[in-house]
């Protein structure tokens, strides 16, 4: 069956496309598990080097975990009361609030790092703790969970529901969970994938704002890659691959999942 140059021409271009992204992440992946880079897969395979990083950055690998959900956690509790304080309340107060919450986004990662460091690099315990990279997490993440889910929440008709729920009895807390929260699922897994993501391989602020006791798996990627053989830094970025690309496609799942139900549920 033939097909019209357009399609060829579209199906050519998402070929390169996927090459381009493909075979640099391949040769990666290939690289950490060969005994020896320079003379290639007829050297060997081993699982030497990934054993040689599990030992020497296991911690970096779980506190980057433990970082992100940590983050996902704070922006939760904070970015979704917040969302639906802004969706409740329209208007240039709440339009500005948003402008507020989104600055972080238009300053560069270092330079939120200095201001950190200004404030807070006094504060000796907190400086070298992990906390203090939370601290940057959550302000670089909580524009997209905010943004997420007051999206989700200004496509419905929040106002009547509410004041059908209201009328059978229901409070203000028994409405935002009830309510408000299941219809916001798929705006808040959408956000949650995002943060988790962006903490997870956020680089530019952690480096700033880390001590050598509080690496994460980007800035220990870097160290790797300047400090040690190829084939370790390679399998360093396969140990990454390998942790948050099943993450990554478990939240995609659930916030598909929570798309259909919803859209089924409006039917």
């Amino acid at each position: 069956m033939l097909r019209s140059p357009a399609k060829l021409l579209q199906l050519f271009v998402t070929l390169v496309t996927c090459a381009f992204l493909f075979v640099p992440t391949l040769q990666s992946v290939l690289a950490g598990v060969t005994a020896n880079y320079f003379r290639g897969l007829s050297s060997g395979l081993t699982l030497k080097w990934i054993t040689e990083v599990w030992e020497l950055y296991a911690d970096s690998i779980f506190l980057s975990v433990w970082l992100a959900l940590a983050c996902l956690a704070v922006t939760l509790v904070i970015g979704v009361p917040a969302a639906y304080g802004l969706a409740r309340n329209p208007g240039r107060v709440s339009r500005i609030l948003e402008e507020f919450i989104s600055l972080p986004l238009a300053i560069p990662g270092l330079a939120l790092a200095l201001a950190l460091l200004q404030l807070y690099g006094s504060f000796k315990g907190f400086r070298a703790s992990p906390a203090f990279i939370l601290t940057g997490h959550v302000l670089y993440t909580l524009p997209f969970m905010v943004r997420s889910v007051l999206s989700v929440l200004m496509a419905m008709d929040l106002k009547t529901l509410e004041e059908g729920a209201a009328t059978l009895g229901a409070g203000p807390v028994r409405r935002f969970i009830d309510i408000v929260v299941p219809n916001a699922m798929p705006g808040i897994l959408a956000g949650a994938l995002t943060v988790v993501t962006l903490s997870i391989g956020e680089f530019n602020l952690t480096w700033m704002l880390h001590t050598p006791l509080t690496k994460t798996l980007p800035v220990g990627l870097a160290d790797s890659y300047a400090s040690m053989r190829l084939e370790i830094a390679s399998a360093y970025t396969l140990v990454f691959f390998l942790m948050i690309v099943p993450l990554l496609m478990a939240m995609q799942w659930a916030s598909a999942r929570a798309s259909a139900k919803a859209s089924k549920a409006a039917q």
